[in-house]
């Protein structure tokens, strides 16, 4: 299904917002998540299905200074 990561048109197989990020190989632990500019907990990812055209942000924390 074609959805939208960070901005940029992307497909995927994963059924959940957890299948994919894990797919993706993003660090579960250190990312927060959004879809439809919704903030989505880590302990919920796994209930959130994925459906065609949706706007999913994932974001790694920043350090420096």
């Amino acid at each position: 299904m074609q959805v939208e990561l960070n901005g940029k048109p992307f497909e995927t197989d994963a059924a959940t917002l957890a299948d994919l990020i894990d797919a993706e190989g993003f660090e579960a632990p250190c990312v927060a998540t959004a879809v439809d500019g919704i903030f989505v907990p880590r302990a919920t990812r796994a209930s959130v299905s994925l459906t065609e055209g949706l706007r999913i942000e994932v974001l790694s924390p920043m350090q420096g200074g």
